[in-house]
């Protein structure tokens, strides 16, 4: 059953009109002030020849479908308060002053709904359709209440020339995306999408983009603004860049750009945000990129060796970031392990050496391992090494690698002698040679020669008992 309201004018008056089944609007519908309430329990049509007028209360709980053209915004509140899920249906953009979405089964948008004054999210979802169909903040308009439960997943159109917060998401989290210091009035319509399409084609000295999400803010008309994008990654995780890399970037078609050289603010592991530089080409693809690669940390090495009554640990990591501790670790039974030493690390993004002279008397076998206390707190562990009171040490390795203007090399105790080393390039001709005398365990250097040219290499250090091979990158 339905209402067909066909007179020349209703009135809401001083009163409140309530109708239980779907009532049909084809004359003039007035709702006269904010003490009026009209309350519709089924859906609402709004015919072509319709005049629909909300200055008071004006509750929705199923479908509105809407083809009056330039409806009147007037001063009241729209309410869609349904128990089961509703929708914006017809031809013509159904327009409010104030609107309260309050809907935990949800609203979709197969017409555009436009709010001109301040709109409250208070449960629900509100779902465009691909058409694509708008959630439209008319200049002026705001909202509050947005949250990973109650967002717009689709397309939101801002309007005006003041700073704007679109409240978008993937409907399991809101995930926002800014436009600020607009030159002039405009019309921009953004989106949020996961896995970031063509993601590998970045232009110089752009070398990564965020491959788990980004959005689409596609301008209609106005001049220019700056784009504000964040990270969040307890909701969606982030590369872990380094703050100082990090940029706003946007998609030509081709590849994906540097807009601006401003860097983010924040921190990686949680939360942060970057601002681009004025933008007055719209209609793409936006996201946060690197000009660096952040590699996961490496445990080059890890080793042990007895010296003449002390033990000597070191440990080589590899692309050090974002780390809080190291641990070095003990165990006199190989399954009770204690910390006998802790050390900062240095954070550098880079290869770093560490050691400590374990001076704890040895009778037995003893077993070490690190302990690596990241900022996240996550824990990595090396593999275990051991040490025994009667063993020779026979660590032999290089410390770091790349190399700069010397190899550096670790000596075990069992290594003492006299070796000859050699560096060929990898087609085999010899660039340098000499000789390396090793008295006692620690670190010795092979200072190259100033004609070494950035690329690969292959370091033999060898004599009739020990040998070690192994491919320097030079820098």
């Amino acid at each position: 059953m339905k209402i067909i309201i066909t007179t020349c004018l209703l009135f809401v008056c001083h009163n409140a009109l309530m109708a239980q089944v779907n009532v049909q609007n084809t004359g003039t519908l007035y709702i006269a002030s904010a003490t009026d309430t009209f309350f519709v329990a089924a859906s609402f049509t709004n015919s072509s020849g319709a005049a629909l007028t909300n200055n008071g209360s004006f509750y929705v709980k199923q479908d509105i479908s809407n083809a009056q053209t330039s409806m009147a915004v007037a001063t009241g509140t729209l309410y869609l308060n349904g128990s089961s899920a509703q929708a914006i249906n017809g031809t013509q953009t159904f327009k409010t002053f104030n609107l309260v979405t309050n809907n935990a089964a949800g609203i979709s948008l197969n017409n555009n709904l436009s709010v001109s004054g301040t709109h409250t999210y208070t449960a629900g979802m509100i779902i465009t359709s691909a058409t694509p169909n708008y959630m439209i903040y008319e200049a002026g308009s705001s909202y509050t209440g947005s949250s990973d439960s109650r967002h717009v997943n689709g397309w939101v159109k801002k309007i005006g020339n003041t700073n704007f917060v679109f409240p978008v998401g993937s409907a399991t989290y809101e995930r926002p995306v800014a436009l600020t210091n607009l030159t002039a009035s405009g019309e921009f319509n953004a989106k949020y999408s996961r896995t970031t399409p063509n993601r590998i084609s970045v232009y110089n000295p752009l070398v990564y983009v965020d491959s788990a999400e980004y959005w689409t803010i596609n301008k209609i008309s106005g001049s220019a603004a700056q784009v504000v994008m964040n990270w969040d990654d307890s909701k969606v995780h982030f590369p872990n860049f380094m703050i100082t890399d990090i940029r706003a970037t946007n998609y030509d078609g081709t590849f994906w750009r540097i807009i601006g050289s401003a860097t983010a603010t924040g921190s990686s592991l949680t939360t942060g945000t970057v601002t681009s530089s004025s933008v007055s080409i719209f209609n793409r693809n936006f996201t946060i990129g690197s000009t660096a690669f952040v590699l996961p940390i490496k445990i080059i090495s890890f080793t042990a060796g007895r010296m003449s009554d002390y033990t000597k640990l070191n440990w080589t990591i590899g692309n050090e970031l974002n780390i809080a501790s190291y641990e070095l670790q003990r165990s006199d039974d190989g399954i009770n392990f204690y910390t006998i030493y802790t050390h900062a690390p240095f954070n550098r993004n880079g290869t770093e050496f560490y050691s400590y002279d374990d001076r704890k008397i040895l009778t037995g076998t003893a077993f070490y391992r690190l302990k690596i206390n990241d900022l996240s707190t996550q824990i990595n562990y090396s593999h275990i090494v051991t040490v025994s009171a009667n063993a020779t040490d026979k660590t032999f390795y290089v410390i770091t690698n790349p190399v700069d203007a010397g190899i550096d090399l670790y000596a075990g105790a069992g290594i003492k002698g006299l070796y000859n080393y050699m560096i060929t390039n990898t087609g085999g001709q010899v660039m340098q040679s000499g000789t390396l005398d090793i008295k006692t365990a620690g670190t010795y250097s092979i200072y190259l020669k100033p004609f070494f040219a950035a690329g690969a290499y292959i370091l033999v250090v060898q004599n009739e008992a020990n040998r070690l091979q192994k491919m320097i990158i030079k820098k």
